[in-house]
């Protein structure tokens, strides 16, 4: 069974990542985004790591993808705005995706993977990772924050909106 949900999510993950790849309008792509990355979170819970499946929802497919949206309004707000004449097959990949991740993450809910056998425990806990984290990589983690940071500023940035006159100094 574990190994069918694994098949089953790797297959979500991939789809979800090519309809987020050709998708026209950003919003709906990182939508698309954001269930690959729960099919993700699910895999690695399936995998037997529940502490970076539960970063993986509450990093990636919350806050980075907040981040996201909210750089896609800044740069183009009227992407928002448009919309495409159609009813139910508009919405209907998005349905299949997010139904048949409900069913694996029930699945994987009513199934414990670690206890069928299938799967090698292995316990690590939150302060230990915290610990060999930034013992080892903090550098790396500074880094990535101040990156982040750039990228709000770069946003903001080109998201403003720019006057098509110029002001002239008086002296």
């Amino acid at each position: 069974m574990a190994t069918l949900l694994f098949y089953i999510l790797a297959v979500i993950t991939l789809l979800a990542t090519l309809l987020c790849l050709t998708r026209k309008n950003p919003v709906h792509a990182v939508l698309y985004l954001v269930h690959a990355l729960f099919a993700v979170a699910l895999l690695y819970f399936l995998l037997g790591a529940p502490l970076l499946a539960a970063w993986q929802v509450i990093l990636y497919a919350g806050a980075i993808m907040v981040l996201f949206l909210f750089v896609i309004m800044l740069i183009d707000p009227s992407l928002a705005e448009k919309r495409r004449p159609g009813g139910w097959p508009r919405w209907l990949p998005a349905a299949l995706l997010s139904g048949s991740l409900l069913a694996c993450g029930g699945a994987l809910i009513v199934m414990d993977p670690v206890a069928t056998g299938g799967i090698v425990s292995f316990q690590l806990t939150p302060r230990a990772f915290g610990r060999a984290l930034f013992e080892n990589y903090g550098l790396a983690v500074e880094i990535i924050s101040l990156i982040l940071l750039f990228a709000a500023v770069g946003a903001f940035h080109l998201g403003r909106r720019h006057d098509s006159t110029t002001r002239e100094d008086v002296s």
